[in-house]
């Protein structure tokens, strides 16, 4: 088959990022012909300025739609676009040369109807989003399933860097209403339609997230509210390393209230581990001050994420509440 690629952007009053990465779309090291389709998803600052500066060198097709959340407005780009197999990006990514070369190159050598690729921290990005990026992508902490080369079968891609066919496209119907986690939600609703996902290690992106602490709480503690809803949705896919964040802040203040009696080795574990943290993110990154960030974005992925899962698992699972009424912010409705 012929892969026809055409690129879904979704963006959302950022017309910033959208120039940042059709910059890159320029460096792409590729003799392929592609088409990038932007969804402004109602918003108030739109990049259509942004995108004129860009037509005379990509091919690029522009649509405005009132908002209805990124899951619909990739589903709208989808519908929208020409090609037959579809590349779902972030607008704050940023592409490497090689990407749509590796991308091709994975396909036509194992060909899969959806597949994600990794994330990376590119070398002009702040401190703190280095270190937010080292805490959700290492396998030392719960991000390493999203990026590590191991975590190869059954893989969840991630809608910040996803591919997946017309094909599969419309058996689906694309994307659900839940946010975040309508790309997991997709991934195994795919599997039970019979098709395969991978990850392509190689097909990385550069992705920004323009984030603060606060932000970033905000973000994992909703991808901890969402877990319980898709295990309800999606039985067969419950998997105990779910409960490990709970189970570390948990186990954290417990040690934390040991160590007031002088009961020392629990925090001392905590210890060894904060500091085998601090050495690889040093290792990764370079950077002392990046790494003292990083240990601290840990702290807030495990604890934001751990009271996300423990207050929805007692509303979804335990007190059987409907999740789309109990939780409103997490769903996006049509309009």
């Amino acid at each position: 088959m012929q892969l026809q690629f055409s690129f879904i952007i979704p963006v959302f009053n950022r017309p910033d990022e959208i120039d940042e990465l059709l910059h890159s779309f320029k460096g792409l090291n590729t003799n392929l012909s592609y088409e990038i389709v932007i969804v402004e998803d109602g918003s108030t600052e739109t990049s259509e300025a942004v995108i004129s500066n860009y037509k005379d060198d990509l091919n690029i097709s522009y649509f405005f739609k009132k908002n209805t959340g990124p899951g619909d407005s990739r589903n709208y780009g989808m519908q929208h676009a020409k090609g037959n197999y579809f590349i779902i990006l972030d607008s704050d990514v940023i592409l490497p040369e090689n990407y749509l070369y590796e991308v091709d190159k994975s396909l036509k050598s194992d060909y899969v109807d959806c597949f994600g690729g990794p994330d990376a921290a590119h070398e002009s990005f702040s401190d703190l989003q280095k270190a937010i990026n080292f805490s959700m992508t290492s396998f030392i902490t719960t991000g390493g399933i999203r990026g590590h080369k191991n975590a190869l079968d059954k893989f969840q891609p991630r809608s910040f860097n996803m591919g997946i066919s017309k094909k599969a496209f419309l058996a689906s119907k694309g994307f659900g209403q839940i946010h975040p986690g309508e790309d997991p939600d997709l991934s195994i609703r795919l599997w039970n339609l019979g098709f395969r996902t991978k990850l392509i290690p190689e097909a990385i992106v550069f992705h920004k997230r323009r984030i603060s602490w606060k932000k970033f709480y905000q973000q994992v503690h909703k991808f901890g509210l969402v877990r319980p809803i898709l295990n309800k949705w999606h039985p067969s896919t419950k998997k105990i390393t779910y409960w490990f964040p709970l189970l570390f802040s948990i186990g954290f203040v417990i040690s934390a209230v040991l160590a007031i009696f002088n009961i020392m080795l629990p925090i001392a574990a905590y210890g060894l581990y904060f500091c085998i943290a601090f050495i690889l993110a040093l290792i990764n990154t370079k950077s002392i001050g990046v790494s003292i960030l990083a240990l601290g974005a840990i702290v807030i992925q495990f604890f934001g994420y751990g009271y996300g899962f423990l207050k929805s698992t007692i509303a979804i699972q335990l007190l059987n509440k409907k999740p789309e009424t109990h939780f409103p912010k997490l769903f996006f409705k049509l309009k």
